[in-house]
């Protein structure tokens, strides 16, 4: 991996801040994580190394390169908030009138620092993900490029679903760094559905780095759903995580279709008594494609719900790794972590992993695992077949059935019909 030196994007970062027109606190920020880079150690992913991947592609920060972006079909737009952006310009934005007047934000990262500065400083990687957790977290503040702030008041209940969509051209061989903040105040309810989605071909290994926080505090329930697709030269960190306060929830649905490397963190930590939090991961790996998957849930209070549930498919020489991990901490009494993990092979050169991994420190407490690595079963493809179905059909539906009790655990119907369509399309390519 590239070793990133101080003086060698020290101008360009600071340049980029003053067109964002940065509060002070976050150049800072910059400058302290640029600094700490070369003194942090990558993330360890239990079976996984990363050591060797491009994840720290800079390129030019201040030169973005839009080609054909993704717009909405301006008749077919629903009125709920919605963004769409490229590596840092901001395309569409909507916005309901009615959701601004109860006080809700929701726009793009820069200009949320610049607006509304001291509410984004208060829970910008302080709160769920530390600046310097390590290298890949330093990097992430020091070159971040885009992303939005997503703030929901006391007491609001958003029906609608909050939409954004993060546009990657492979034209544009920079760095792509995103961060995600969502704030739910207390008893406040609101949806999030995220997209991240390639376009074009690349002629070298592009870097995306990936951060999401949700904060959810007393009485707030937050629904994060999420389908990835970025291109197969795209080599991806992903870390996204919630802090989550007495008896709130964070409910994740996951569709992990990026067709480059990953290796991605997913993380609940229930920090107030009684909080929840569910994460259904669906994830499918192909071609010499590599996927090493922490999911993991900290049940820090008592009365603490935590359950994991994440299937994965494996097609050709790709490889999947699960890590499921549940840790119970001392003084959590009476809380409850359970996980699920399994990998379905369809190639006899396909590689995966499932493994569970309970920590327990507290005694009056409940935790379960289930996890299983496994191939197609041939009596099952063998009946389909004996039905009339071509083998490359009989498959699909297999897979689908397999996948299933995650799509359908899904609480967004459109977000389950899309995933859905994303599948079949990644199964037959």
């Amino acid at each position: 991996m590239k070793k990133i030196e101080l003086n060698d994007y020290l101008e360009d970062m600071t340049l980029f801040s003053a067109s964002q027109e940065e509060p002070q606190w976050m150049l800072d920020l910059r400058l302290k994580a640029l600094e700490k880079i070369s003194e942090l150690e990558l993330p360890q992913i239990e079976r996984v190394k990363i050591h060797r991947w491009p994840l720290m592609n800079v390129g030019n920060l201040n030169e973005e390169i839009l080609g054909n972006p993704v717009l909405p079909e301006f008749d077919k737009i629903e009125d709920n908030p919605m963004i769409i952006q490229g590596r840092t310009t901001t395309l569409y934005e909507q916005m309901p009138v009615e959701l601004s007047e109860q006080g809700v934000i929701f726009t793009d990262i820069f200009t949320a620092m610049r607006e509304h500065s001291d509410l984004v400083k208060e829970y910008f990687m302080t709160k769920a993900v530390p600046m310097d957790e390590d290298k890949l977290t330093a990097f992430h503040v020091a070159m971040l490029n885009g992303g939005v702030f997503l703030y929901v008041p006391k007491n609001v209940v958003v029906k609608d679903v909050f939409e954004s969509l993060f546009f990657q051209n492979m034209e544009d061989s920079s760095a792509w760094v995103k961060h995600v903040l969502i704030v739910a105040d207390e008893n406040s309810e609101v949806t999030y559905l995220e997209r991240l989605q390639s376009e074009g071909e690349s002629s070298e290994k592009v870097s995306a780095n990936m951060v999401v926080e949700v904060i959810a505090k007393k009485g707030a329930k937050v629904k994060f759903a999420a389908i990835d697709r970025l291109g197969k030269d795209v080599s991806t960190y992903m870390n996204r995580r919630a802090h989550i306060l007495r008896d709130a929830s964070v409910d994740w649905a996951l569709g992990i279709m990026n067709e480059g490397d990953v290796v991605a963190d997913f993380d609940s930590d229930l920090v107030g008594i009684g909080s929840h939090s569910e994460v259904k991961v669906v994830a499918i790996s192909s071609g010499r494609q590599t996927q090493g998957i922490d999911t993991r849930v900290t049940n820090m209070a008592s009365h603490s719900v935590g359950h994991i549930l994440q299937h994965g498919v494996i097609r050709e020489k790709g490889t999947l790794t699960f890590n499921g991990i549940g840790h119970i901490l001392k003084g959590a009494k009476g809380a409850d972590a359970q996980q699920e993990s399994r990998v379905l092979m369809l190639s006899d050169k396909a590689r995966g992993d499932a493994n569970p991994i309970l920590l327990i420190d507290e005694f009056e407490v409940t935790a379960g695992h289930a996890a299983s690595a496994g191939r197609l079963d041939p009596d099952e493809l063998y009946y389909l077949m004996s039905r009339g179905l071509p083998q490359k059909e009989a498959e699909r539906l297999v897979t689908r059935g397999f996948l299933g009790s995650v799509i359908t655990a899904i609480p967004i119907k459109k977000v389950q019909e899309e995933l859905i369509e994303v599948i079949d399309r990644k199964l037959v390519d």
